[in-house]
Parts: structure tokens; sequence; C-alpha cells
């Protein structure tokens, strides 16, 4: 196996640059699309969710008669049939699963915002610690801002986050490419 930093793997790398730069141009064409219906890309991003919770319960269930024992048994079909029938939920109604994942989209950035500016003021006698806090509130503040327009803002948030998401893995992979050319 070659490894990237071996000077086989980097000239190999090298080498498949242009590969690199595609990529990011057609992911970058991608999130122009998700930023061009919002509703569309939240929709595709609940149906995503919701396939591989479908996937997930139909293998928990399968798991289920392989086990021996019965409370195991009761355990696992128990959970396959809570994500199968979640994912199911997905397809049936994606505005509704949408508006549920973004209301636990907020919560987590909340607790998680809450948690990094707690961590920050911990690390207060380290320098650096201000840019915990920072990056705490900005967690927070987006929580709050989803928070406060849920359930309306429902419709677009998930598909903002794809847009956003494949627009940056694009210019990353861009400009990976462009500097593995060297």
């Amino acid at each position: 196996m070659v490894h990237a930093f071996d000077p086989a793997g980097r000239e190999a790398i090298a080498g498949k640059w242009g590969w690199f730069v595609a990529l990011g141009v057609l992911l970058i064409m991608c999130g122009g699309i998700a930023f061009g219906n919002l509703l569309m890309a939240t929709v595709a991003s609940v149906y995503y969710v919701g396939l591989i919770m479908l996937i997930g319960g139909l293998l928990n269930l399968a798991h289920a008669f392989q086990v021996k024992s019965w409370g195991s048994v009761l355990y696992w079909i128990l959970s396959g049939a809570f994500y199968a029938a979640a994912g199911l939920f997905a397809f049936i109604n994606p505005v509704l699963a949408s508006s549920v994942l973004t209301f636990l989209l907020a919560m987590a950035l909340i607790a998680a915002g809450c948690s990094r500016i707690w961590v920050g003021f911990r690390l207060r006698p380290l320098g650096g610690w201000g840019w915990m806090v920072i990056g705490g509130l900005v967690t927070l503040l987006a929580g709050l801002i989803i928070a406060a327009g849920w359930p309306v803002d429902s419709l677009w948030i998930l598909g903002l986050f794809l847009a956003v998401d494949l627009v940056m893995q694009g210019l990353a992979s861009i400009a990976f490419g462009v500097l593995a050319r060297g």
C-alpha cells in the first residue's frame, strides 16, 4: 500500500490533481443546485437520513434472529423496528421529519455551544481560551436562531446545511488538487 507521505504516494496524488479539481467543480455545482431549491435539498437530506435509518433497522432485525437469548432478541427486534419505522416515517412525511430533525439539530447546537463556552472558561488560564468561548458562542447563536425559526425554517435549514457542505467540500477538493499538483 502506498501512503501519501511516501514520495511515490505524493507523485500518485500529484498525477491525479485534475480529478480532485473536477470533483470540486461538480460538488460546487451540486451545492449551487441545492442553494437554488432549499426545500428539495431538505427533502433529499431527509430521504438520505431515512434510508440510512431504514437500512440500519432492517440490519438490526436480521441480527435479532442471530442472537441466542430471548432478552437480546427482544432488544434487537425493538431497536430494529424503531429504526425502520423512523426511516419509513422520513419517506412517508419528509416535511414533518425535517421539522423533527431541525429541532434536534437546534438542540444539539445549543448543547454543543454551551459545552464549548464552559470548556473555554475552564481553559481560561491558557492562551487561546477566548477562541473556544467565541466558537461556543457562535455555535450557541446558530442553535438559538434555528430554534427561534422552528418549525417554519425546517423547510429550508437542512437544505442550506447540505448546500453549504457541498460547496465547502468542493472548494476544499479544488484547493487540495491545485496544491497537490506541486
